[in-house]
């Protein structure tokens, strides 16, 4: 089984890729969704640093990440356990200890103050941004902001679990257009094309009587809302 069946095996067998009705972040109408907050348990967290780990592995090999970046950042709430998860991936499996920052939602005024917890950002430091989804690309949008004032740092890249491929504020993907807006490359495990050619070829925990309805309703959504 290739890697990205693998991690698609493991969204299913996690309850993460879920079917049903579901409003986006973006206010679309979405007939899948992809919850890291069912998530629950130390072995799913170390297996989901291990996909994302070898993501950022494989792309730094193709000289697309650089090797010298330093510090993972993990968007409120979300993102705070995945980078965790990364960090630790990263520095047990590929013998790379990298520094970690989450924000709060709501600045800090007393104590140590701010609204950046963890790695305190420095000048030139070299940040990856670590997401579960791309659909609007709202709460990378969100972030940039965030971390270009604590520091003057690089955001060279974003790493998410699924691309959902969708068009961002105008008729570009979302990822594109963070690309062209920011100068930002979006890395992602797998991308929702590729999930929807898996479930349709027996995906993993797939239940064949459903696959149809499900299925159908994905290329309907995709195709209306989805870059080709």
């Amino acid at each position: 089984m290739d890697n990205k069946r693998k991690f698609i095996k493991f969204l299913m067998d996690s309850g993460v890729l879920i079917f049903g009705d579901f409003i986006t972040k973006s206010g679309r109408s979405s007939p899948y969704f992809i919850n890291m907050g069912n998530i629950r348990t130390g072995a799913q967290l170390s297996a989901l640093g291990e996909f994302y780990g070898e993501c950022i592995t494989v792309n730094i090999s193709k000289g697309l990440i650089p090797s010298d970046f330093n510090v993972l950042f993990g968007p409120a709430y979300k993102g705070i356990p995945l980078s965790v998860a990364t960090a630790i991936a990263l520095a047990r499996d590929y013998g790379k200890d990298i520094s970690y920052c989450f924000n709060r939602k709501e600045e800090k005024d007393h104590g140590e103050g701010g609204s950046i917890v963890g790695h305190k950002l420095r000048e030139g430091d070299k940040v990856l941004i670590i997401e579960d989804v791309i659909t609007a690309g709202t709460a990378v949008r969100e972030s940039i902001p965030l971390l270009k004032k604590a520091a003057d740092v690089q955001i060279c890249g974003l790493i998410i679990a699924v691309d959902r491929m969708e068009k961002g504020q105008g008729d570009s993907s979302a990822v594109r257009e963070l690309l062209e807006d920011y100068g930002i490359p979006t890395f992602s495990i797998v991308n929702i094309r590729e999930t929807l050619e898996t479930l349709l070829n027996g995906g993993p925990g797939f239940e064949e009587d459903t696959m149809p309805d499900i299925t159908s309703r994905m290329k309907e959504y995709m195709k209306k809302y989805c870059v080709s």
